[in-house]
């Protein structure tokens, strides 16, 4: 196989980062980012902000600045945690459709200069640079690395000139390395790993780097004596296989190698799209009933809205309710023809609602829609296959 050049762009402390640019004075300070954004401003009339000194609640933190970080205060901590070791961080509200907007601007960036992109989420891509290094051959740099080195700033300063926000790039020869790579010299760095470069550069790492090993399977490993990479890289197949199973032991070894033959995918079908939220405090079927109508509908029109957006329509209209004791339930309904309406997903929503136990009090609340298709576009049928009214 010729030799691919794949990039992995992370923007660097995403949310918060944006928020910085709503509020410069915020900057050199710990912030984090969490719960929702409500209609007064986080700070007072005297300029002050709200801090995480006395925050009570179950609201988790979204991201945080490096400065926070460098405190212990990491994304997905619980803000409660995170007050007692950081108490004078700044606390700021998430502001997702901020986010979302500038989402869009740093990808649009990428894209006319590397236009093959592999959208990850809302703040990381992949990018596969290997026609561009072939294009800058003429150029003179007769190391083809040197060449994706420079594409890759070229793509930090248009980011930075788009949106004043910074990103890190790593360069690999696959998208397996490059996300790792893409941590190692952040912020606003570039990290470029060779295939020779691995044993140095990525074997002392933790295991936990390679992105599909995640807590759990950690701690299995740890349990094993596993704690790097290089650790994963020189242990046996076979006991990795009887520990992990045969395809996920084997990944383990392959990944501890460097070795992903996977392509950077420029576009995929999303299968379903979906809205949900958790309240700050449960709230109950009868006597929160007003409040739980209203976010009930509201996140109708926000799925409907992106429908829309995006071009979509669905037939399967589902529902999720995580109650007080985090049980959770889903319930969905399958309607004859696909829509985009929100007074239509409404009401089929509203059914599966009928169909839930209500015995409890909410944490969460959330609307699907599956089966996607197009508007006007031929539907997939099965020979012989009936129209499904409703399921659980």
């Amino acid at each position: 196989m010729s030799a691919r050049y794949i990039a992995h762009l992370d923007m660097d402390a995403f949310y918060a980062s944006v928020e910085l640019l709503r509020y410069p004075q915020l900057r050199g300070k710990p912030v984090v980012v969490g719960g929702r954004r409500r209609a007064a401003q986080p700070e007072t009339e005297s300029g002050e902000f709200a801090t995480l000194r006395g925050y009570s609640g179950r609201g988790v933190i979204t991201t945080s600045t490096y400065e926070a970080r460098a405190l212990g205060v990491f994304s997905g901590m619980g803000l409660m945690k995170a007050a007692r070791l950081a108490p004078d961080a700044v606390l700021l509200p998430a502001d997702f459709d901020a986010y979302r907007r500038y989402s869009r601007m740093f990808k649009d960036a990428v894209r006319a200069i590397a236009p093959l992109v592999e959208d990850r989420g809302i703040d990381e891509i992949y990018i596969d640079l290997t026609d561009l290094v072939a294009a800058r051959a003429a150029e003179g740099a007769p190391d083809p690395w040197a060449r994706a080195r420079a594409i890759a700033t070229d793509i930090q300063r248009s980011v930075r000139e788009t949106t004043q926000l910074s990103c890190s790039v790593g360069i690999t020869p696959n998208k397996l390395l490059s996300k790792i790579a893409s941590e190692l010299n952040k912020p606003a760095g570039i990290s470029v790993v060779r295939s020779d470069e691995v044993e140095r550069l990525v074997w002392p790492l933790a295991a936990r780097k390679i992105n599909g090993i995640g807590p759990k399977a950690n701690q299995r490993l740890e349990a094993l004596g596993i704690r790097t990479v290089g650790e994963l890289a020189h242990a046996d197949v076979a006991l990795l296989v009887a520990h992990f199973g045969q395809s996920y032991g084997a990944w383990m070894h392959a990944a501890a190698h460097g070795r992903d033959e996977r392509p950077v995918v420029t576009y995929s079908e999303p299968k379903s799209i979906s809205r949900e939220t958790t309240f700050e405090d449960d709230l109950h079927a009868v006597r929160d009933k007003e409040k739980l109508t209203r976010i009930f509908t509201e996140l109708c029109v926000r799925v409907a809205g992106d429908l829309q957006r995006k071009g979509y329509a669905g037939k399967t209209i589902g529902l999720k309710i995580r109650y007080d004791n985090f049980k959770t339930v889903t319930r969905d309904l399958t309607l004859a023809a696909p829509t985009q309406d929100a007074a239509a997903i409404r009401r089929a929503a509203g059914e599966c609602l009928k169909r839930v136990p209500l015995d409890r009090r909410i944490r969460l609340l959330g609307v699907r829609v599956g089966a996607l298709a197009k508007p006007g576009a031929a539907p997939d049928r099965v020979p012989g296959q009936q129209t499904l009214l409703s399921e659980d």
